[in-house]
């Protein structure tokens, strides 16, 4: 059980995976190298969508607060000064108008989207670069997570339960309905 969590926890770490990938690997019999067998034999779906859910939210603040040190870091290199800021800046000064206009929420939804490029740690860059302060991005980092978590859960559930798939009663019924 205990390679489970931690296989889970890796999975959630790994950028453009996060949740999105961890999630289904806990709910769905999927085996996975390095355990006993597949990680939804050794624990409840509930579990495994609460330890994914909590690893990424602590991801996403560790990552916001591991880049104000890093960028002060890069900006006294001067390459990075000249190319690479200026390009950030332009960047954020394009994104401010709507944080302006949407706030915490705008970003808990770009975080909540279950799309690759978007995620805690592209959030938390964003935030970042858009001057919000801790707890300002806490909420919207914690708000984004849950409805990332909401939206692969609810997926994994209909495809447990047969709605989605290619045996399922809804794909068995829109292939009918179109001449299938």
């Amino acid at each position: 059980m205990i390679r489970a969590l931690a296989w889970l926890i890796f999975l959630t770490f790994l950028p453009a995976l996060e949740l999105r990938a961890s999630i289904p690997v806990g709910m769905l019999p999927v085996k996975m190298p390095f355990t006993e067998g597949r990680i939804s034999d050794l624990m409840a779906w509930p579990l495994a969508v609460a330890v994914c859910t909590l690893a990424n939210i602590a991801l996403g603040w560790a990552v916001f607060r591991v880049l104000g040190p890093v960028f002060t870091a890069m900006r006294r290199w001067g390459w990075f000064e000249r190319r690479v800021w200026p390009r950030l800046e332009r960047t954020r000064h394009r994104l401010h108008p709507y944080v302006e206009k949407y706030g915490e929420l705008g970003l808990a939804v770009f975080i909540g989207i279950p799309l690759p490029g978007s995620g805690v740690y592209t959030g938390a860059f964003g935030a970042y670069l858009l001057g919000f302060d801790r707890r300002r991005f806490a909420v919207a980092n914690a708000i984004g997570v849950l409805i990332a978590a909401a939206a692969v859960t609810t997926l994994c559930l209909l495809l447990l339960h047969g709605v989605i798939g290619e045996e399922s009663w809804a794909a068995r019924l829109f292939l009918k309905l179109h001449g299938g």
